[in-house]
C-alpha cells in the first residue's frame, strides 16, 4: 500500500483532538486528524437524546487556553443542553479553521508500529493508508455505547434507539407506549422529556441511582460578572493544578448534626461540583453514609408512592462512587400516571419479543425500546482499533489483565503513542474539557522537546508505568470506589477486568508540571 507520510495522525475531533491538532499545525506539523463523525463535537456530535445536558455548570465547561474563544462565546443556561455544546465546538472549530485538517466520516481500523522506521502505519476503513511520527488516540472517555445484547433484539418490530447513537432527527414519541431501559445518567436526563410526550413509559431499573437538581436557570449577568472577576484566579489553578477555590479542610471532623446540615449542599443546584465541596466523601464511611442519607430523604419527599420511592433509593453502594447524575424532574416524573418502574431485581429482562420485553415476571408491549445502557468506558474506543506495538504486540493482549499505563497517557512497548484522558488519568472525575488540555499540552511539550534535539522516538520505562498502575491502584484502595460495580471499575462490561480505570488522587496536573519541568525522567527518548 502506497502510505501518504504525515508528522502526526490525531484520531478524534471533540475538544481534546481540536485541541490537539490545532497546537501541532501551529508548531508547524503536518497534521491529519480523522473523525467517525461527519463534523466536530464528539460525544455531543452523538449524543442527542432528548434532555442531553452538560452536568459541569457551563461557565466551567469550556477552554481554557484560548481567550479569543472564552470571551467570544456566551452561555444561555447554567447546565447547557447538548445542541449549545454542540453550537460552542462549532464555534470553537469556525475560529480555530480545524476542519481542513480532518478526514471526517472516517474510522481508524489499525495502527501498527514499524521499529525500522519509528513511524506508526494507519489504515481508515476508505482505504486510505498513512505513515506518521506520532499517533495521538483522542477518541474520549465516553465514546462507545455499550449494546444491548439481550436474546431476540432481531424481532422486535418497532424502533431501538440507543441514547449515545441518537437519531439526528427528532423522535416523535407521541402517543407511543415506551420502554427506557437503564437508569444512568442519559436515562435520567431523557426520562422526564419522553414522558411529557408519550401515552406510557415503562423504566427498566436494575440499580438505583443518586442523581442531585440541576435547578437550571438562564445565566444573569451579575454571575457573568462574577466569573470574569474570579477567572484569573480559576485559570492560575487550571495551570498549577492548585486549588482555585478554599475548600474544607481535608481534616474536617463535624458533629454528626454539622455533617448532616453541610451534606445539604447536594441540593443547592451545584451539581457535581457540590460533591467536591464536602470534605473526603469518598473516603470517609460516616460522611458518605450523611450525604447518602440526605439524598434518599429528598427522594423520598419527591415521589409519591413510598414503595416506589424505596426502590428509586440507592442502597447498593456510596454515593459519588458511581458518577452521581444531574437532573431536572428526574424523580417527580415517576409521581405521573403514564410512567411506571419494572424492577429488575424482582425479575430481570429474559428476551426482547416481537412486541416489546419480556422479564421473568411479565411482558410489556411497547412500541419504541430505548437503550440507555451507558459506555465502554476509558477503553472501548481503544481496544476497537487494531493497535500493534513494538513486537507486533496488540494492545488487547498488553491490557489482558487491565489496561496498564503511565499517566493515562502513554503505554510501555508502544513509542510515539499519546492517548488523551485515558485509564489512569483523572478525566472523567473531574471537567473532562481541562483534563484533556492538561494531556493535549503534555503530549504537545514531548513531541517539541524530541524537534529540538532531533529524536525519532520516545517511550515510556516499563518499572516507572508499573509504578503509576500501582499507584493508581492504592489510591483508589484508599477510598470507597471498589465498593460500587461502577464503570469507573469497569464492570459494566461482561468480561472486562475489574480495576478502578480513572485516578483519583487530587495531584495529577502537578505531577504533569513537575515531569515537564525536569525534562520527563519517566520517559525514554532515542534518535
Amino acid at each position: 500500500m502506497q502510505r501518504r507520510e504525515v508528522d502526526a495522525v490525531v484520531v478524534g475531533a471533540g475538544f481534546a483532538g481540536m485541541y490537539m491538532s490545532h497546537l501541532l499545525r501551529l508548531e508547524g506539523y503536518d497534521v491529519q486528524g480523522i473523525e467517525a463523525a461527519a463534523d466536530v463535537g464528539g460525544t455531543w456530535f452523538w449524543n442527542r437524546y432528548p434532555g442531553a445536558r452538560c452536568d459541569i455548570p457551563s461557565l466551567l465547561y469550556q477552554y481554557s487556553w484560548s481567550e479569543e474563544i472564552r470571551t467570544s462565546w456566551k452561555w444561555s443556561e447554567k447546565y447547557a443542553t447538548q445542541p449549545e455544546i454542540l453550537a460552542y465546538a462549532n464555534h470553537c472549530a469556525d475560529l480555530l479553521d480545524i476542519r481542513p485538517l480532518y478526514r471526517f466520516e472516517t474510522r481508524v481500523t489499525a495502527a501498527h508500529w514499524d521499529e525500522a522506521a519509528d513511524r506508526w502505519l494507519v489504515d481508515t476503513d476508505k482505504g486510505e493508508g498513512l505513515s506518521a511520527r506520532f499517533l495521538i488516540m483522542a477518541t474520549g472517555a465516553l465514546s462507545v455505547p455499550k449494546e444491548p445484547d439481550f436474546p431476540g433484539l432481531d424481532r422486535f418490530k418497532g424502533p431501538q434507539l440507543v441514547t449515545g447513537r441518537w437519531p439526528h432527527d427528532p423522535v416523535d414519541f407521541k402517543g407511543k407506549r415506551v420502554a427506557v431501559v437503564g437508569t444512568g445518567s442519559s436515562a435520567i436526563q431523557s426520562l422526564p422529556h419522553i414522558a411529557a410526550e408519550a401515552l406510557q413509559v415503562h423504566v427498566f431499573q436494575r440499580t438505583p441511582n443518586f442523581s442531585l437538581p440541576a435547578l437550571n436557570a438562564p445565566i444573569s449577568d451579575e454571575e457573568r460578572a462574577a466569573f470574569e472577576a474570579a477567572w484569573p484566579f480559576y485559570k492560575q489553578a487550571i495551570d498549577t493544578g492548585e486549588p482555585g477555590v478554599e475548600l474544607l479542610p481535608e481534616d474536617w471532623d463535624p458533629s454528626d448534626e454539622e455533617l448532616a446540615e453541610h451534606v445539604k449542599i447536594l441540593w443547592n443546584g451545584g451539581g457535581l461540583v457540590s460533591t467536591v465541596q464536602i470534605p473526603r466523601l469518598t473516603k470517609d464511611e460516616r460522611i458518605n453514609d450523611a450525604a447518602c442519607d440526605f439524598v434518599r430523604s429528598q427522594i423520598r419527599e419527591l415521589v409519591n408512592d413510598p414503595v416506589l420511592a424505596e426502590k428509586l433509593c440507592p442502597t447498593s453502594f456510596p454515593i459519588s462512587t458511581k458518577r452521581a447524575c444531574v437532573d431536572t424532574d428526574y424523580y417527580v416524573t415517576y409521581n405521573r400516571d403514564n410512567v411506571t418502574l419494572v424492577d429488575l431485581n424482582e425479575g430481570a429482562i429474559e428476551e426482547v419479543t416481537a412486541r416489546g420485553i419480556r422479564t421473568a415476571d411479565a411482558e410489556y408491549d411497547v412500541d419504541i425500546i430505548v437503550w440507555a445502557l451507558g459506555f465502554d468506558a476509558m477503553t472501548g474506543a481503544l481496544t476497537r482499533v487494531d493497535i500493534r506495538g513494538e513486537g507486533g504486540t496488540p494492545l488487547r493482549q498488553a491490557w489482558y489483565a487491565g489496561p496498564a499505563m503511565w499517566m493515562g497517557m502513554m503505554v510501555a512497548g508502544f513509542p510515539n503513542l499519546f492517548t488523551i484522558t485515558g485509564p489512569g488519568s483523572p478525566s472523567v472525575l473531574m471537567n473532562v474539557i481541562l483534563a484533556g488540555e492538561h494531556n493535549v499540552e503534555f503530549a504537545n511539550a514531548v513531541i517539541e522537546r524530541m524537534r529540538a534535539r532531533g529524536e525519532t522516538r520516545v517511550a515510556v520505562d516499563a518499572a516507572a508505568q508499573e509504578a503509576w498502575v500501582d499507584h493508581v491502584r492504592r489510591e483508589a484502595e484508599g477510598t470507597l470506589f471498589p465498593r460500587a460495580n461502577s464503570w469507573y471499575m469497569g464492570a459494566n462490561i461482561p468480561g472486562k477486568p475489574r480495576v478502578m480505570l480513572p485516578y483519583v488522587g487530587m495531584d495529577y496536573k502537578l505531577r504533569l508540571n513537575a515531569a515537564v519541568a525536569a525534562d520527563f525522567p519517566d520517559l525514554r527518548f532515542e534518535g
